[in-house]
């Protein structure tokens, strides 16, 4: 899928949603805000293309010959964070899954710009470009989703497309809606919980050396400085409160690249250049976690 390139359009106010949007605002700012996440539960229909490894990225592996790289042999799997039709599905994305320490929402919308440049489609353009950048490498990638489907995936389903494809290692792609004056990017890692479903025992250490890894490389091509707001400058956060890393088996993190409400960070998440040196910076991380 080719890049998206193009500047967003420059509207004044905040973006204008519907009223189903606006009822579940509250729930994006909690699931994907302050504190970077993403929501998780179970759809009340059945999900579309529900396979663990879309038919679109298994034909597309088996067709398309990977390069020979430092990469060869390993798996990544990218989670584009959100999906854009997810407004037009509120009931969906608002049903409930078990995460381990309780039930949370399928998903959430994602926020957006205060000139209306969604959060969903800046996950998808950024994972785009970093797909490329791994299979350069030699990597097999695996998407959960391309925006090909009317919403989600919901979070658990997230979570075992990773755990189901064997990854290596697995990167949800994001970026936060907290207030404006707070700047800056964080790495999300999951902290020890083994409750229920959820047991991320094994993969605390390796996700928490994956998302050290993407930190420094993301600053380092970014130039961007690890968050104000969140991880105590770090670039580090853990959170035991989300589905996407709770139900994961495999080394996952979350990457917030920045924060969409403060104006500053929004001109570098609209910048396709600045998309691009983002993407370069967490391909960095995962070779040099993958290689290390």
């Amino acid at each position: 899928m080719p890049y998206d390139d193009r500047t967003p359009p420059t509207r004044h106010g905040r973006p204008v949603l519907t009223a189903a949007a606006l009822a579940i605002l509250s729930l994006t700012v909690a699931g994907c805000g302050a504190a970077g996440g993403s929501a998780d539960a179970k759809q009340t229909r059945p999900r579309p293309g529900s396979s663990a490894v879309p038919p679109s990225e298994a034909s597309s592996a088996a067709a398309k010959p990977l390069p020979k790289g430092p990469l060869t042999g390993r798996t990544v799997v990218i989670d584009p964070g959100h999906n854009p039709r997810n407004r037009d599905h509120t009931r969906e994305i608002n049903s409930k899954v078990d995460i381990g320490t309780g039930m949370k929402e399928c998903d959430t919308t994602g926020t957006a710009t205060d000139a209306g440049y969604a959060e969903a489609r800046f996950t998808l353009d950024v994972s785009h470009r970093l797909r490329t950048l791994l299979e350069s490498q030699g990597a097999k990638v695996v998407l959960t989703h391309h925006e090909d489907r009317p919403f989600g995936p919901c979070i658990d389903e997230r979570a075992r497309i990773g755990n189901e494809a064997g990854a290596d290692a697995v990167v949800s792609v994001h970026a936060d809606g907290s207030a404006a004056g707070n700047r800056g990017f964080h790495v999300i890692v999951p902290g020890p919980v083994n409750e229920g479903a959820a047991d991320t025992t094994k993969i605390v250490g390796p996700s928490r050396e994956l998302g050290t890894r993407i930190a420094g490389q993301f600053h380092r091509a970014t130039g961007s400085a690890p968050s104000n707001y969140v991880g105590d400058h770090t670039g580090l956060d853990t959170r035991k409160d989300l589905g996407g890393l709770n139900l994961s088996t495999v080394p996952k993190v979350f990457v917030e690249c920045g924060n969409m409400r403060d104006p500053k960070d929004a001109a570098l998440l609209t910048s396709a250049k600045w998309r691009q040196k983002a993407a370069r910076g967490i391909a960095d991380g995962i070779s040099g976690y993958l290689n290390g």
